[in-house]
């Protein structure tokens, strides 16, 4: 783990908050020139603790008005199933992540799609690319709270 001082970890919670600013405008909010401001920059991307900057999109203005939430058991826990599983869900575009889990379930999707038809599709193109011993499929009906940003300048150090 790469450790972040204060600074750093500013100029990564405004990136996160809006990865457009320009890097005066971050370095004036973190108390720092543009030269020295720049250059943590490049380092926090060089070490990875900066992966890539990207828009965030509505996903209803889109096309994509159901996010679902799907609990996958698996049949068996062979490297051979894990990585079959790993190659179908990366190509499937439509589930957006996918967490291996301790406890009852052993891999938690969130999916979004169009509506019900377009789960249904995505549901029988995963289930024909690899044998699953059970799915529990969970259908948001509100997103209360989203957020891509850590509130990495709020941890007390």
């Amino acid at each position: 783990m790469t450790e972040l001082d204060l600074i750093d970890r500013k100029i990564v919670a405004q990136l996160m908050r809006d990865a457009t600013l320009p890097v005066a405008q971050i370095a004036d909010k973190v108390g720092l020139s543009q030269t020295p401001c720049w250059k943590r920059i490049q380092k926090l991307e060089g070490t990875g603790v900066l992966m890539r900057r990207v828009s965030l999109a509505d996903p209803g203005k889109l096309g994509f008005g159901l996010t679902v939430f799907a609990a996958i058991e698996a049949p068996d826990h062979s490297a051979e199933w894990r990585e079959a599983f790993a190659k179908a869900t990366h190509a499937i575009p439509e589930i957006m992540e996918v967490y291996r889990m301790a406890g009852e379930i052993d891999y938690l999707l969130r999916i979004a799609v169009a509506d019900m038809d377009a789960f249904d599709r995505l549901y029988r193109r995963l289930t024909d690319a690899v044998p699953i011993k059970n799915v529990t499929s969970h259908f948001s009906m509100e997103r209360i709270k989203f957020t891509t940003a850590y509130p990495v300048d709020t941890l007390a150090r």
